[in-house]
């Protein structure tokens, strides 16, 4: 089976860089951020800061990914 390498995009780099996510997986379309006890404000600070920074990123979430303390911050 043939492993595809995963680049990160400038943008995803530049929110890895400013968030500075303690736990983080990597994903094809962007990363998952993990470990986050506070949900809500980790979420909308995330949204902030890609808004602030104008990143052509995403966040997504859902209540599985809640149950384990994570979100998703994708490229568009």
């Amino acid at each position: 089976m043939e492993k595809k390498e995963i680049k990160i995009s400038s943008d995803l780099q530049k929110f890895i860089d400013k968030f500075e996510p303690n736990k983080f997986k990597l994903l094809a379309k962007g990363i998952e951020v993990r470990g986050i006890n506070d949900m809500h404000r980790n979420i909308t600070q995330a949204k902030a800061l890609i808004e602030r920074l104008n990143l052509n990123l995403i966040v997504s979430h859902n209540a599985e990914m809640i149950s384990y303390g994570g979100f998703e911050v994708n490229n568009l």
